[in-house]
């Protein structure tokens, strides 16, 4: 039986915007992300999950902090710290961006919006991006200030997002593409509205532009969405893992490179401008990667929770590998894994066991993703 875990509250742990309207809407869990605890579950793992994939829900991800770049340099330090080709970033779009040091470790993989043609944010996932991007700004001394503004997404996600967005905003919506953008306000409250968020049963994140603003514009949502019957939801482990899409911290850190995950749209080793790890990611991609980011298809009964901590993929009594993300899916009824492989064991269909906290099970190497 799991022990409960109370976290005291400080400036350390900061709350967010939404936080007093998320405890009325239910939340029962929570994590630590970006220093600041954002809610888990509200009805449990599987209820989320087909709230999720069956109607529309509302998330507080204000934990997604922006890292904001301003000054004459800002467009070249952006270039520089990511291999993701910029040079055609519209004011108004934003792009996934894999920010790579100089061993072409990944530091973290935001989305980078471009407010202005010096102005930008990065939309962040769980790391230290603000403190990175602040010390190597300062020791390239280039011409850029670097911050975090006062911005708290909030997402609305599911098959059925479109009608409530266009009550809300009116048919503009419906013309955004996807990771472009628009600024404005609602009843006053000022917003950035970007068709994107983290599941791929589409949607839309609000970035809030005043905190002080954060239950208001929860419960303008929660109240616009009753005849849609939204539920209140939270990023989603099943359906994440579904829809392969990776989580910084888990499945890749700044001890992978972008060369062992199914990412290369999203890398151009060769673009124009200059950039940090350049020379780092030539070198493996030359060499080639050791290792890769692949799909596990695992038997046996359905996984009861996710992957809390790394577990051992194996073959031949050696280990060969780490699954980083698991669930079962309800909807598949399969378990499956997200592990990093040797290339000795990673191509498709190839077989291994897992050890799992439920014993060692035979698994099956397939795509990513999942559906």
């Amino acid at each position: 039986m799991e022990g409960h875990v109370n976290f005291t509250l400080s400036d350390r742990l900061r709350k967010s915007p939404y936080y007093e309207a998320t405890l009325r809407a239910g939340a029962k869990t929570f994590t630590i992300y970006n220093h600041m605890i954002m809610p888990t579950s509200y009805e449990g793992a599987e209820a989320d999950y087909w709230n999720l994939m069956n109607n529309v829900t509302m998330w507080d991800v204000a934990a997604e902090r922006q890292v904001e770049i301003t000054g004459s340099d800002a467009f070249k330090f952006v270039e520089y710290i990511t291999s993701r080709d910029l040079s055609k970033l519209q004011i108004g779009q934003g792009k996934y961006a894999l920010i790579t040091d100089e061993d072409g470790g990944i530091i973290n993989d935001p989305i980078i919006l471009r407010l202005g043609e010096s102005h930008f944010w990065l939309s962040i996932a769980d790391s230290d991006v603000l403190l990175w991007t602040r010390g190597l700004a300062c020791g390239l001394g280039w011409d850029v200030n670097i911050c975090e503004p006062d911005v708290s997404p909030l997402a609305i996600q599911g098959p059925n997002h479109l009608p409530l967005m266009i009550d809300l905003f009116g048919d503009w919506v419906m013309d955004v593409k996807y990771f472009f953008f628009k600024e404005c306000e609602l009843e006053g409250i000022p917003l950035i509205v970007q068709k994107s968020g983290w599941s791929k049963q589409g949607g839309f994140e609000l970035y809030l532009r005043d905190g002080s603003k954060g239950e208001e514009l929860w419960d303008i949502i929660a109240n616009a969405g009753k005849k849609y019957d939204i539920k209140p939801g939270t990023p989603n482990n099943i359906e994440r893992v579904e829809s392969g899409l990776f989580s910084w911290g888990n499945d890749m850190d700044i001890n992978s490179n972008p060369l062992e995950l199914p990412l290369g749209n999203f890398c151009q080793l060769d673009k124009e401008a200059e950039y940090l790890s350049r020379e780092a990611l030539h070198k493996i991609r030359s060499e080639g990667p050791t290792k890769k980011l692949v799909g596990l298809i695992v038997d046996g009964d359905p996984f009861v929770g996710g992957c809390a901590s790394p577990w051992k993929v194996m073959s031949d009594n050696q280990v060969c590998g780490k699954v980083s993300s698991a669930a079962y899916s309800p909807r598949l009824k399969i378990n499956m894994a997200m592990a990093t492989i040797n290339n000795s064991h990673n191509e498709i269909d190839s077989e291994v066991m897992v050890e799992t906290p439920w014993g060692t099970r035979s698994a099956k190497v397939t795509s990513i993703p999942f559906n």
